[in-house]
Parts: C-alpha cells; sequence; structure tokens
C-alpha cells in the first residue's frame, strides 16, 4: 500500500513500473490509438481525494498543454 507517490520508497519501483505497464494495457483497451495522458494527483492541493497511489488515463480527444 502506497498512500501518495510522495511515498513511494525505492523498492515499489516494481509495482510502480507496473502500474504504468497495466494504464497502457487499459489505453489500448479503450482504443486510445491516438494518444493518451496518464496523471498521478499528489496530496491535496494536486487535487488528491483517495489516498492510495492510482493513475488516471485520459484519451479520447485532443489534450492541452498546459493541462488544467
Amino acid at each position: 500500500y502506497i498512500s501518495e507517490i510522495s511515498a513511494a520508497e525505492d523498492d515499489d519501483e516494481s509495482l510502480l513500473g507496473h502500474l504504468m505497464i497495466v494504464a497502457k494495457k487499459c489505453a489500448a483497451d479503450l482504443g486510445l490509438k491516438k494518444g493518451y495522458r496518464m496523471v498521478v494527483n499528489e496530496g491535496s492541493d494536486g487535487g488528491q481525494s483517495v489516498y492510495h497511489v492510482h493513475l488516471h488515463v485520459l484519451g479520447g480527444r485532443q489534450m492541452n498543454w498546459p493541462p488544467g
């Protein structure tokens, strides 16, 4: 269990890498062939409201920069 990305330790590397691979597979399953964005919210100022590390996979439209 990792409450937020700032609490991750070096030995969480495998789990966090696995999270990225699963997110990539989810994007493929969702048909996001033209691209997608992966977001991790960190802390209350970063928009985190659920305190376990997770990714948001955003896609299906053109993303702009800067976000928000």
